[in-house]
């Protein structure tokens, strides 16, 4: 099935002899390949919604969230989940992001970690994943070895598979309960995912962990009120949304931003 598929971000860069563009033309023309990342993501948000409102439920009963990729993919999965407790509060366990080859894989390629169909549902079962929870495999191609085999396994514990890939009809894209198929084109340079394909990735992750926190109730209005206070900037950026919602002045607000540890407890408490 693989070796049939054909691969989109494999194709031949609508652009050649790269290496004798001038500067200029060649962020230009990144640029206007770039531009088209948004558009495709647009046409998968139905897709995207629907992946938030399954997770809701399940984050609902204590379920959590889980990527897992080989690569930049994997690399931009642990991202996200990553930013998740000190965006908004949230403890590190909840939202957790896997990479083939494990942590060291984050910083240099680990060679053939990607080809091991097995050990992503070692890796999960490290974390006793059940069917409360909700896998996410994110591969460019569609055919990570590491990513499918993990998704085959967790589709056969009643796990819900989300799929996030960049070439429509790929074995991910079919294998997985919601497939998000983000269509970017060829890449500016031929083959190259960390480039338009990675920017899509990136958008959708972006989308669906900052939506569920939404959903979720760890959003008041617009602001992070649940963010942690880990550093001057954000014990200031939670001082003035307690100022803006309560009007209090700064020194009253920072006062009770640290005695109750939250702008949330602290507009609770005196609201």
């Amino acid at each position: 099935m693989i070796e049939k598929h054909i691969k989109i971000t494999e194709e031949p860069s609508l652009y050649d002899r790269l290496d004798e563009m001038k500067t200029l033309d060649i962020v230009a023309n990144i640029n206007n390949e770039d531009k088209k990342v948004a558009d495709a993501v647009e046409l998968v948000l139905p897709q995207v919604a629907q992946v938030v409102d399954e997770t809701a439920k399940r984050f609902e009963k204590g379920g959590r969230l889980f990527y897992i990729g080989a690569g930049t993919s994997g690399r931009l999965g642990i991202l996200d989940a990553s930013e998740i407790p000190p965006t908004f509060g949230m403890p590190y366990d909840r939202v957790i992001g896997l990479i083939a080859g494990g942590d060291s894989a984050i910083r240099k390629a680990v060679e053939f970690a990607e080809d091991d169909t097995e050990q992503a549902w070692k890796d999960l079962q490290e974390y006793n994943i059940t069917k409360n929870d909700v896998l996410i495999g994110i591969a460019a191609s569609g055919t990570t070895p590491y990513v499918l085999g993990g998704i085959a396994d967790a589709k056969k514990h009643g796990i819900l598979t989300v799929g996030i890939t960049n070439n429509p009809g790929s074995p991910l894209a079919t294998d997985t309960d919601i497939p998000i198929e983000v269509n970017v084109g060829p890449e500016f340079l031929t083959g190259s995912t960390r480039m338009k394909s990675g920017t899509s990735q990136k958008l959708v992750l972006n989308m669906i962990s900052t939506a569920l926190m939404i959903r979720i109730g760890r959003v008041k209005g617009n602001k992070m009120v649940n963010m942690q206070l880990s550093n001057t900037k954000l014990v200031d950026r939670g001082t003035r949304y307690i100022m803006e919602e309560l009007g209090l002045n700064y020194d009253e607000a920072e006062k009770a931003l640290i005695k109750y540890g939250s702008v949330k407890r602290a507009i609770d408490a005196l609201k």
